[in-house]
């Protein structure tokens, strides 16, 4: 009975440690995304902010 309780304990505590790992891995991952750019005025680095708005663009045609 005892060895089943020392190696729940063990697993437990693996399992805690394998959680701790992943939510900082996460918050990690999270602070990256978020992060302010380093040159003010950047661009969207996946391309979803336009680089300049044009006066010929469908919205302007109405």
């Amino acid at each position: 009975m005892k060895k089943l309780l020392a190696i729940a304990a063990v697993v437990g505590v693996l399992f805690a440690i394998k959680r701790s790992k992943d939510a900082k891995a996460d918050a990690d991952l999270w602070r990256e995304a978020t992060a302010p750019s380093t040159t003010p005025g950047a661009n969207s680095s996946n391309g979803s902010t336009p680089a300049a708005t044009t006066r010929h663009g469908s919205a302007s045609q109405n």
